[in-house]
């Protein structure tokens, strides 16, 4: 089980996640630099086919990004969401979207519900948050029918290298060019749950599991919207620094070689890899081929 920052629950809960304000400079990052714009929640929900009257679990909800699309897709169904802090539950309680919807304090992986009770559960930007993973989905298989499908959106691990790039020669630099020194990934934009790595994960726990790609870039033709982003991850990025850097240290030397690159380009272009994992046991695309399957058992 790891205890990194990415899965410090008492860090996500009372610092990187107790309100929506860094996550929203972060989603708002993405709106206004992703080249070519993409409405990245349609293209999740996308992924799988809808018929309306789906009972649906959205586990990580944040302030419910999503509650808008899936209530469009499900006229005669049903949404439940919920979060592990409770600043983004009281986020998504006054969030007007999420009228008729129910709200709750939850844990991924101890999820208060019977079994095969959701069509669809959403886990979205969250596993790779998650202390004790094949918990989590040990649990979403129990509460999702047989049919059922969860759909899981995440980076890959190759997800933005240009600032790994940076990052590395920033702790270099900051460091007075300590080259016997080994860093890890300061910032790591993957994470334990990766659209690489999540397969093999999904599918100890489910029949069928699907990957689906999107590749984009973020141009970012001023400094000041790289640095807001990178500052909004300060509470999972800082413990990740060498001892006796600081993070103010650490992001003056970003700031200068953003500053220098843009100056030379005129721009700082970061490509993107994120998609979705789809994962089932006899529902969504593996439905077809499961009831073919079982037909000629018999």
């Amino acid at each position: 089980m790891s205890h990194s920052p990415g899965t410090d629950r008492q860090l996500l809960t009372e610092r990187a996640y107790a309100t929506d304000d860094k996550l929203s400079i972060r989603h708002r990052t993405h709106e206004l630099y992703t080249v070519p714009q993409i409405d990245f929640t349609k293209w999740v929900l996308d992924c799988i086919t809808w018929r309306g009257d789906e009972v649906v679990l959205d586990i990580g909800a944040g302030p419910g990004l999503y509650f808008g699309p899936v209530r469009a897709r499900i006229p005669h169904g049903q949404l439940v969401a919920g979060d592990l802090s409770f600043g983004m539950v009281r986020r998504q309680r006054e969030n007007r979207l999420a009228a008729g919807s129910g709200l709750l304090n939850t844990d991924a992986q101890a999820l208060p519900f019977p079994e095969s009770v959701f069509d669809v559960v959403l886990a979205n930007h969250m596993l790779y948050h998650v202390p004790d993973l094949d918990r989590a989905l040990a649990e979403i298989r129990r509460v999702l029918k047989p049919t059922g499908v969860l759909v899981a959106a995440t980076n890959s691990e190759h997800n933005m290298p240009e600032f790994t790039t940076l990052f590395r020669r920033a702790l270099l630099l900051v460091t007075n060019f300590a080259h016997d020194r080994q860093f890890g990934p300061v910032l790591n934009t993957a994470g334990p749950f990766t659209l690489e790595n999540g397969l093999g994960r999904l599918a100890k726990h489910f029949y069928a599991v699907a990957r689906y790609d999107i590749p984009s870039t973020l141009v970012f033709p001023e400094v000041e919207p790289v640095m807001a982003y990178l500052d909004s991850m300060r509470d999972l990025g800082e413990g990740q620094l060498p001892e006796g850097i600081t993070w103010e240290q650490f992001m003056d030397v970003m700031r200068q070689q953003v500053r220098r690159l843009i100056g030379y380009a005129g721009k700082l272009v970061v490509n993107k890899l994120s998609g979705a994992l789809v994962a089932t046991q006899a529902g969504g695309f593996a439905g077809e081929y499961v009831a073919m399957l079982k037909q000629s058992w018999f």
